[in-house]
């Protein structure tokens, strides 16, 4: 099913199932994303990490002497056809730092990663992520060398076993760590990846509770869908409360600054909300319902209808008030 088509009726969706036993334990696949979907609200998704860019300090890497070096020896970002480098061409002189060295975990399709090497031009980034979907856009569109003479590459890696192979001086993940259980155990070896002066930064959506994810998880639990999608609406609730997080990272030593901030969004266009949340917090459901497009077909409906109570249209489009939670942590110099 095309992923903008919601069905106005539910008159060919199967009976509902009777069958209320519990479903079998078997380990859940992972969520099939779709780049475009996600880039459906790019704008209102790019915010937050404007917004976390903006309160990260100065990275412990070089500033302009190794930017123009390494603009010197890059030139003008490449294109990425047929024999285009695969690895970066950095020069430092002695005595100088190599430029920043940065990780952008859960990077999806590239686009905020980009802001990255523009905040530090002459920057090494690598975005890593589990998707083969993401990865694959994020290479077409972003990989190569950058404007100010940096390196942009992509990398696949699972958030719940990942740890730095090599010193950084950012390690930055924009709404990627609820997807990951127990990543605040992952704090202290990510830290420790960090050179002296380095920073851990992150944002994660705080709003579980709102009524687009609380019937979510409801309808995934109902009798008609719970052998099938149980666990699908509420699967990747892995966040703490700011106060968990500044003390936690405080405790690792870190100078760290957490905050929160709602964002009024104003969507437009026919079902706002179901649009965004195809893009991210629908993905497990979908997956699992993707051999069934009738079943996946009620089961957006039921959804739609739901949302659209939840969220009535407005004279200016559709109020989606979303929360969020920032974190910054640096490392102390030693």
């Amino acid at each position: 099913m095309h992923s903008d088509f919601v069905p106005e009726s539910v008159e060919t969706a199967p009976r509902e199932s009777t069958d209320t036993s519990e479903p079998t334990s078997t380990p859940l696949p992972a969520p099939r994303w779709d780049p475009q979907q996600y880039l459906h609200h790019s704008g209102h998704r790019t915010r937050p990490f404007l917004d976390l860019l903006a309160r990260i300090p100065a990275l412990p890497g070089p500033s302009g002497a190794a930017a123009a070096d390494t603009a010197a020896a890059g030139g003008a970002r490449g294109t990425r056809g047929v024999g285009a480098p695969r690895t970066p061409v950095v020069l430092h002189g002695p005595g100088t730092r190599p430029p920043a060295r940065i990780a952008d975990l859960g990077c999806g399709p590239g686009n905020v990663t980009t802001l990255l090497a523009e905040r530090w031009p002459d920057a090494r980034v690598t975005g890593f992520d589990l998707s083969p979907e993401m990865l694959a856009q994020a290479d077409k569109d972003h990989a190569g060398t950058t404007p100010g003479g940096g390196w942009l590459d992509f990398r696949p890696a699972d958030l719940a076993h990942w740890t730095p192979d090599e010193p950084y001086d950012l390690i930055v993940s924009n709404a990627a760590l609820q997807w990951v259980p127990n990543h605040p155990e992952s704090f202290a070896c990510w830290i420790d990846g960090l050179t002296p002066g380095g920073t851990l930064a992150f944002q994660v959506p705080g709003n579980f509770t709102s009524p687009s994810h609380a019937l979510l998880g409801e309808l995934c639990e109902s009798p008609r869908w719970r052998a099938r999608l149980r666990d699908h609406g509420r699967r990747y609730v892995h966040i703490l409360e700011p106060a968990d997080y500044l003390l936690r990272l405080t405790d690792l030593g870190c100078e760290t600054d957490v905050w929160e901030t709602t964002y009024s969004q104003l969507l437009h266009g026919e079902d706002p909300v179901l649009d965004w949340v195809k893009g991210t917090a629908l993905r497990p459901a979908l997956t699992a319902l993707a051999d069934d497009e009738e079943a996946t077909e009620a089961f957006l409906a039921e959804y739609r209808d739901l949302l659209r109570r939840a969220y009535p249209p407005g004279p200016h489009g559709t109020v989606f008030p979303f929360r969020r939670i920032f974190a910054v942590a640096r490392r102390k110099d030693r």
